[in-house]
């Protein structure tokens, strides 16, 4: 993404909307990263927001050796793991968070999808921290194996035999807690 590195040397530059368009595209996703890791969406967008803090005031500077998304997914993620670290001294209550069923017109079709959503999310909370991360960067964020290496600081074939035992700890969790799989028609 040559156009967020772009838009984040002009932000330093001076153009501060160029740091609003930067925020407005990465928002929801990198949430959803962060939650991944603290397992609290309300204190992943407060990591999120620290996050983008950081750019605004500190202004890090981007070295192109990595891609713009990949180099603000490694921030966000020490961002988290040192929220993590002073989390673990104070005394520690996650809150869960609650499923909203939606008010469509095939109600049904609509419960069941929900259901798979909540049973996927609770089998990946079961996972290994960097299990979870791993198969959320991959399959959610859509990063290739140098993009999670490089957000995970990990070899490729680290994140290669990661994301191997990431799958298959994922699929018995699922089993064990009595996923049915569709069947292809």
């Amino acid at each position: 993404m040559g156009n967020d590195a772009d838009r984040y040397r002009r932000f330093l530059a001076g153009d501060d909307d160029e740091l609003v368009v930067i925020i407005e595209t990465y928002y929801q996703g990198l949430s959803l990263y962060l939650h991944s890791i603290v397992k609290n969406i309300c204190e992943a967008e407060e990591i999120m927001q620290a996050t983008f803090v950081k750019l605004a005031v500190k202004k890090p500077k981007f070295n192109g050796k990595s891609s713009f998304k990949t180099w603000l997914y490694a921030i966000a993620r020490n961002e988290a793991l040192n929220y993590l670290r002073r989390r673990a001294r104070y005394a520690d209550r996650p809150i869960d968070e609650a499923f909203q069923l939606s008010d469509e017109t095939d109600i049904e079709q609509q419960y069941l999808i929900e259901e798979r959503k909540i049973q996927l999310h609770a089998a990946m909370k079961r996972l290994k921290p960097d299990y979870a991360q791993v198969l959320y960067l991959k399959y959610f964020e859509d990063f290739d194996t140098q993009a999670i290496a490089g957000i995970m600081k990990k070899s490729c074939r680290q994140v290669g035999d990661l994301t191997y035992r990431a799958k298959n700890a994922l699929k018995l969790e699922l089993e064990r807690m009595g996923f049915v799989y569709e069947e292809c028609e």
